[in-house]
């Protein structure tokens, strides 16, 4: 058929799901499947062409294997607390690796193999809450992500009986979650030669190199920054924005975006499956009154900007305007913030914005850069809101 060959609204959706799901199960979602292998030649050449994705296609899955040009905080598994978590998690997918498909297994089988699989200088301990805990974590993660199945029990009560039960069962998919490396992992000693090593093989064209990077930062980051005047990424950019825009716009529904100091891309209209700002949460709005009034103040101020467009503060500046700031809107603000302190306020604002790529804070010291991305929001109530109407 001639829609199977070309990047038509079928493959747009597909690529959506591609994007925002970490893999598409087939017997989870067998409509998007289907429409995924319908498109598969369209969106595999698409996708090699613009970011040097590769796109797997099983007859159980799918899944795009989105390699970040730059690591970000946000792209670890959220529901992970410690880097203890990690480690349980990939003894987990070692200990599957020697199960055979729809193999079953009680908890205390995975118990006791990890106790012999765990790298830790100290043992685990499943008298200690803190560990079950964490096994919890990573058995729910593992559930969630389909790469096992609860067959009888709830995941949860290991984390208050050492000795609780539960069965499971090795999924289709179990060993298809760690994508393949260029070499074995334990000849690096850091993320950076990982993503270094993507690379490897590659053409040797700076061009196409470059045109991967500056598509996988649009795509995979809230925003592009440019690192300097002489920035290379962002000179491709400028010097291709038209053709840029055009392309992004022709096979997806974000529209481009170029500013002086960033790029992104946008949505005209919400769409639910995507992770957006500004969400539901209510932390995103007071983001977004927050960037309303870091706008004011700096035009009453007559606050300079850094080369980069970032208005610096110190910690004490910054958590004294979020406390102007609930001054201003905090009467419509939710419970929660209305009744928490100002330190937790602050913290939670600080951490959302530095996700979003809105703010950053200098670890030796302390201080605060807000950037060009947080003030291209604009939020405020209308006059009178919260205030006791008078007779």
């Amino acid at each position: 058929m001639k829609g199977n060959r070309v990047f038509d609204a079928v493959a747009k959706q597909a690529a959506e799901h591609l994007w925002e799901e970490f893999w598409v199960i087939r017997e989870e979602k067998p409509e998007v499947y289907q429409i995924i292998r319908e498109r598969e030649a369209v969106l595999r050449a698409y996708f090699l062409d613009k970011m040097g994705f590769n796109l797997i296609v099983h007859r159980s899955f799918a899944k795009l294997e989105k390699v970040p040009a730059q690591p970000e905080a946000w792209m670890g598994i959220q529901s992970f607390k410690q880097v203890q978590d990690y480690a349980l998690f990939c003894c987990l997918l070692a200990y599957l690796e020697g199960k055979n498909i729809d193999e079953q297994f009680l908890l205390s089988d995975i118990c006791e193999e990890l106790q012999g699989l765990y790298p830790g200088e100290e043992a685990l301990d499943w008298t200690n809450y803190n560990y079950r805990k964490s096994l919890v974590r990573v058995l729910q993660t593992a559930a969630e992500l389909g790469v096992l199945t609860v067959v009888d029990g709830n995941i949860a009560g290991f984390s208050y009986l050492e000795t609780y039960e539960a069965l499971f069962e090795v999924s289709q998919v179990s060993r298809y979650f760690m994508r393949s490396y260029p070499q074995d992992l334990s000849f690096f000693n850091s993320k950076e030669e990982i993503l270094e090593a993507e690379w490897q093989g590659a053409a040797d064209s700076a061009g196409l190199k470059r045109r991967h990077r500056v598509f996988r930062q649009l795509f995979l980051s809230p925003v592009m920054y440019a690192q300097g005047n002489g920035d290379p990424d962002f000179l491709y950019l400028r010097n291709f924005r038209n053709r840029i825009r055009e392309d992004i716009e022709k096979h997806t529904d974000f529209q481009f975006e170029l500013y002086r100091n960033g790029a992104m891309l946008t949505l005209p209209e919400k769409k639910v499956r995507f992770n957006i700002f500004p969400d539901n949460k209510a932390i995103a709005e007071i983001t977004m009154q927050f960037a309303t009034f870091v706008r004011q103040q700096r035009e009453k101020e007559d606050i300079s900007l850094q080369h980069e467009g970032s208005l610096s503060l110190m910690p004490t500046d910054f958590e004294k305007w979020v406390q102007q700031c609930k001054n201003l809107y905090g009467a419509g603000w939710s419970k929660q913030y209305r009744e928490s302190s100002l330190t937790e306020t602050t913290r939670d604002l600080l951490k959302f914005m530095i996700e979003w790529k809105m703010a950053r804070q200098d670890k030796e010291t302390g201080v605060i850069f807000l950037l060009p991305l947080l003030v291209r929001t604009i939020c405020k109530y209308p006059v009178g809101f919260g205030c006791e109407v008078k007779r």
